[in-house]
């Protein structure tokens, strides 16, 4: 379980956590305080008695920005009055953290705070020299986007003096938490004006936290992944104990230590080279293509691969095309049952040359992970190959269910298991092994 530092403030805490009385007596003084805070609002909009007042004071002080972040356009980014860009950035959840969840969001655009305490405290972060963001995930359909957008004019308006950037990931991509999309942006827009995160200081409050009763743990898994401490509402607004917490789901942590190959002297290229046919299988995202421009592209093989060509028809007729000038060929395909393996079989045999298979090892959640490192996290750099979209699950699920593992006696004169073993540097490592997910698949 990660250890986090006390939630900042620019008042002394108690050294002991409060308990129930004491944040309720809390709430009451922060209704009381008319001295120090802003004339209060009222706890469900609209927060003015003359709708058309509190539209025109909503419309001036915030903005939805466009065009909206993103390749695609899905992450939604707004402001209200001017937010500066400090090194200190105080990161919340927007439903269930700072206003009430509501299981109709996107439907009306009534809403009220989480608890009384929160517009104080986001006043006393501003003071404080935080900069002040929203990150919600938001993947609604069109009409109730479109609705719920209109609540957060309204949440500006009953934070008059409190400047904030909101980031919405709008769509199941690489924006959505705990994949690191919207601080990737936030990192980009602070740079440009010349301001590097501090994420010692920074910090991130959510619900979604693993606890016995949260929907999910996707907020603590996203300050994970970004590398900033986490808070859950109850720790920060309330000063209330941490609860324990689970995180379901897959992890790289998971994975045993393996050598790249079994068997561990297994023989990649043949000494002295010999024409052959090379048979790859495995789930995608496993690292074939990788493996063979790293030992069979600089050896002349020739790469056969259907999402280059588009067909099986394609592949069979390029394959046999190098056979027949004495190239040797790379059949860099998923081909996951023996049937699909028969066909390239029956062509080695044809032109009399020996077949190999490699056995590209690793499960259906590994894969998984790195299609979504590979589409979003870390696309491959300019020049290197094609920009990988993220293939649907489905994908995935039918390997799964289809595989027939290779042997010997369908006519292969080696099985040779190629298992999963991360490369790359330690800056790289950690990207690969953040937290990666979306639900729903």
């Amino acid at each position: 379980m990660a250890s986090v530092s006390n939630p900042p403030s620019n008042t002394a805490r108690s050294s002991k956590k409060r308990v129930v009385s004491e944040v309720e007596e809390t709430e009451a003084d922060a209704e009381a305080d008319g001295a120090m805070n802003p004339p209060k609002v009222t706890k469900i909009h609209p927060f003015f008695t003359k709708q058309s007042q509190a539209t025109s004071a909503a419309s001036s002080q915030f903005q939805w920005l466009t065009p909206s972040l993103g390749p695609k356009r899905t992450c939604l980014h707004g402001i209200s009055l001017f937010p500066p860009c400090h090194a200190k950035v105080a990161a919340l959840d927007l439903d269930g953290t700072v206003i009430k969840w509501d299981k109709n969001r996107g439907k009306g655009t009534t809403w009220e705070w989480w608890r009384n305490v929160v517009p104080s405290k986001m006043r006393t972060l501003h003071q404080d020299g935080y900069s002040v963001v929203l990150i919600s995930n938001q993947a609604l359909k069109l009409e109730r986007l479109t609705e719920w957008k209109k609540k957060i004019p309204q949440i500006a308006a009953a934070l008059p003096d409190v400047p904030f950037r909101i980031l919405a990931a709008s769509a199941k991509d690489g924006y959505r938490k705990p994949m690191p999309g919207m601080w990737t942006e936030l990192e980009r827009i602070f740079k440009e004006h010349g301001v590097e995160i501090n994420k010692e200081s920074s910090f991130f409050v959510g619900d979604a936290a693993g606890r016995p009763n949260d929907f999910a743990s996707t907020d603590r898994k996203w300050a994970l992944n970004v590398g900033i401490p986490f808070y859950t509402p109850e720790e920060y607004f309330l000063d209330l104990p941490s609860a324990l917490y689970k995180l379901p789901g897959f992890h790289v942590s998971s994975l045993p230590a393996m050598e790249p190959t079994t068997p561990s002297d297994a023989v990649i290229l043949p000494d002295p080279p010999t024409q052959e046919l090379v048979i790859f299988t495995g789930y995608p995202c496993l690292g074939k293509s990788s493996f063979y421009r790293r030992h069979f592209s600089p050896a002349g093989y020739v790469h056969i691969n259907q999402d280059t060509l588009g067909s099986r028809q394609k592949c069979m007729k390029a394959a046999e095309e190098a056979l027949k000038t004495k190239k040797s060929v790379v059949v860099d395909n998923t081909n996951r049952d023996a049937s699909t393996r028969k066909y390239y079989l029956d062509l080695a045999k044809k032109h009399k040359v020996r077949a190999r298979c490699f056995c590209f090892t690793g499960s259906t959640d590994l894969a998984w992970h790195n299609n979504l490192y590979r589409a979003y996290v870390k696309p491959a750099p300019a020049g290197t190959e094609p920009r990988r979209d993220v293939l649907p699950y489905l994908a995935f699920i039918g390997f799964r269910d289809n595989y027939e593992e290779p042997q010997l006696s369908e006519g292969f004169s080696d099985v040779i298991k190629i298992n999963w073993v991360f490369e790359g540097d330690e800056d790289t490592r950690r990207q690969w092994s953040m937290w990666l997910q979306i639900d729903g698949k």
